[in-house]
């Protein structure tokens, strides 16, 4: 390290690349934690930033005489530079630290000092004592946890979600009358129309987000005030409530200090929900990119029934070939945030006594799967759900032979000759109108009365 600073902690003195704001206990993290390639997620770092400034704004009007107005605006100015953005390059900490997060949050306070005292034009701020007053690592972290999931969920997730729903809204109306085949365990079944099909696939997407929302009632509660283990030693009287009404406002989105902060430190039941829902959104996903990609199969030799974009050339052998790409991309997504659904239930199992440790992990997870499920709702509807095509023609032509028609007959001649026409049907590759009137069930004009599959879908 030929271009350094001496810093100094409790431990002593650290040699800190000069370039860099950071100070000595993020450079002994990242020293010391030179595991996998996964930094603390952005969004994290921003509500991080946010809540640093709220906290500032509460010591201002809770302790004045140790948080000056000039410390304040230091702080908010430094916070407000990595709210937008600016100083990626100083957050550069493993998930894989210590699981109360602590380093990351004294990354968070060395970072806002040093900057806040070049802002300042002299040694204002101490990490510890300005930018972390009132705090701990123990309830600042689980607190960025919910501030980041909330943003992030209401700002960006929810409006791809009802972007993806808005697209099939409108792919249900255009596709009112057109009938198909109903398809259960893989095999044909009574006819469905096309439109009915779509609104399901909405609904999916409609409980889903709803689900979501619910798990904002407990997302809202948080852990600052309770400082260490609970008790709220170091932090005033009424800062918890005065911070929670200052993010809120900071944010846009309503948040309130948690009832029992032993709780709040030790348990992350509120992660395990709130990723719960994310989970069901991605098995839901999965469903609907699925059953595009089957319907889409072909185009020959398949179902064929739909036509999706063709994005991109499917093979490097096969000229031509078109894949359903954006379908793949999506059950991968859900895949990924699956397997983060159990990395998350697994972690907020190990809270021990006074807290939990294993914070990065639970906010690396859940995050990752927020944002991969944004965009994947986003890439599936512009590049897939905005471009399926109906084949009319061909879906007319599975609904004619396809034989689970024969349920319209059961009021007429009843199940079993039902059945029996069925059968006779597959056996002689004849339709079932020729089987039933070979087999004396109905003339030709009662068939053609009994049997309308279009009514079959009402």
């Amino acid at each position: 390290m030929d271009n350094y600073r001496i810093e100094h902690d409790s431990m002593g003195e650290v040699k800190v690349p000069a370039e860099h704001l950071w100070g000595a206990q993020t450079q002994r993290s990242f020293e010391n934690f030179k595991i996998g390639v996964e930094k603390m997620p952005p969004e994290l770092i921003r509500a991080f930033a946010v809540l640093k400034k709220c906290c500032a704004e509460a010591n201002r009007e809770l302790l004045p005489e140790k948080m000056t107005a000039e410390k304040l605006a230091a702080i908010s100015t430094a916070c407000d530079e990595i709210i937008v953005g600016k100083l990626p390059e100083e957050f550069p900490l493993a998930v894989w630290q210590t699981g109360s997060g602590t380093q990351s949050n004294m990354n968070l306070n060395e970072v806002v000092a040093n900057r806040g005292n070049i802002i300042a034009g002299k040694k204002l701020l101490h990490p510890n004592d300005d930018v972390n007053m009132s705090q701990s690592s123990n309830d600042t972290f689980p607190a960025a946890i919910h501030i980041a999931a909330v943003c992030e969920i209401k700002e960006r997730l929810l409006p791809s979600v009802l972007g993806l729903i808005e697209e099939l809204d409108r792919l249900e109306k255009e596709n009112e009358g057109v009938l198909k085949c109903g398809r259960t365990h893989l095999q044909d079944a009574v006819p469905i129309r096309f439109s009915q099909e779509i609104s399901g696939w909405k609904a999916l997407l409609d409980r889903s987000r709803e689900q979501i929302i619910l798990s904002f009632a407990s997302l809202s509660n948080l852990s600052l005030g309770g400082t260490a283990v609970g008790t709220g030693l170091n932090a005033p009287k009424g800062f918890d409530t005065l911070v929670a009404e200052k993010i809120s406002a900071a944010t846009g989105h309503p948040f309130k200090t948690d009832s029992n902060k032993f709780h709040s430190l030790s348990s992350q039941d509120e992660a395990v929900f709130a990723h719960g829902a994310l989970k069901a959104l991605a098995a839901d996903m999965m469903k609907i990119a699925n059953d595009i990609r089957w319907l889409a199969s072909g185009p020959r030799t398949g179902l064929g029934e739909i036509t999706i974009p063709a994005n991109e050339p499917g093979s490097s052998i096969m000229p031509g070939k078109v894949n359903p790409t954006q379908c793949e991309a999506v059950t991968m997504v859900a895949v990924q945030v699956m397997g983060n659904d159990a990395a998350v239930g697994f972690a907020a199992s190990q809270g021990n006594f006074q807290l939990n440790v294993f914070l990065p992990v639970i906010a690396y997870n859940l995050l990752q799967s927020v944002r991969l499920l944004a965009d994947a709702a986003e890439s599936f509807r512009k590049n897939c759900v905005a471009g399926i095509k109906p084949n009319v023609e061909k879906m007319r032509e599975n609904v004619s032979k396809s034989l689970m028609l024969a349920a319209a007959l059961n009021p007429s001649i009843g199940y079993e000759n039902a059945a029996k026409t069925v059968k006779l049907a597959f056996e002689e590759d004849i339709t079932l109108k020729e089987a039933a009137v070979k087999l004396g069930f109905l003339t030709e004009e009662e068939f053609d009365r009994v049997f309308k599959p279009e009514d079959m879908t009402r």
